[in-house]
This record gives C-alpha cells, structure tokens and sequence, in this order.
C-alpha cells in the first residue's frame, strides 16, 4: 500500500516576503506569477484548503507594461448599484490615479474564489515606485520574465 496523502497543518505554515518589481513587466505574466505566490502553489507543501501562501511586494507599479492599444481599450466599470451608478476608466486614466489597483484588480480574478482569497489580497502589498516600506522583513527579489 502506498504513502499517506500530505495534507498541511495550519501551524506548519512557513511565510516567505516576496519582492516583484514590475519594471517592464507584462501585466499578465506579473499577475499569474503574484496569485501563485500568494496561494503558494509552487510549494510541494500546498494544500488547497490551507492558506500557506507567502506575503508578496511589488514596486514601481507605475511603470507596468501592457501590449497592443490595451491601454486605451481596456475599460475598468465600477457599479454603485443604484441607476446611473456605473462608472468606466480606461487603463491610461488608473494609472494616472492609482497604479497600484491595476495589478490589485488583476490579481483577485486570478486567485479562486473561496473564503482564503480576502487574507491572500491582504498579504498583496503595491507601491507605484520604487520606494516599500517592508525592508525589515528582507523580502527575496524575484524575477518575472
């Protein structure tokens, strides 16, 4: 008879800090590989009912690459919910207000809708340059091709 299956405990959680500079990164490829860090699918420990995802910090977010005319076609909508409530704004308008909510947004369609997706946005942490506040923690730097 084989092995027993592994499943991981909560207590045996090991958080890592994650630095992504988004410097001339596709906003596609920076999202997928943010999601597979916050989930922590890459590890050999995952268990997909335990969050042991890492925290992540992504810098100059302002500087986010994307391709073909996505910049002016791609159209955020906001909903309040009462008639007349719907807002749009182009790629080129976020980034002007907050850079920081583009990779955000990208980002939570990226990770399965469940009960651990609010405490995996929160370990999310985006800066528009390239100025964080989380040197104490001494996040790796990764590359995202």
């Amino acid at each position: 008879m084989a092995g027993k299956t592994f499943s991981q405990k909560p207590a045996d959680i090991a958080r890592r800090w994650i630095l992504i500079d988004a410097r001339d990164a596709s906003l596609g490829r920076l999202s997928t590989a943010i999601a597979s860090y916050l989930t922590g699918k890459y590890k050999p420990t995952y268990t997909p009912h335990v969050d042991n995802g890492d925290y992540v910090v992504v810098v100059n977010a302002s500087e986010l690459v994307v391709t073909g005319d996505k910049e002016t076609d791609k159209i955020y909508y906001s909903y309040s919910g009462f008639p007349g409530g719907l807002k749009e704004a182009q790629l080129k308008d976020l980034r002007a207000k907050s850079p920081a909510s583009i990779i955000e947004h990208a980002v939570k369609g990226m990770l399965p809708k469940n009960k651990l997706a609010a405490d995996r946005m929160a370990r999310l942490r985006v800066f528009p340059g390239a100025e964080h506040d989380h040197a104490a923690q001494k996040p790796e730097k990764v590359e995202v091709k």
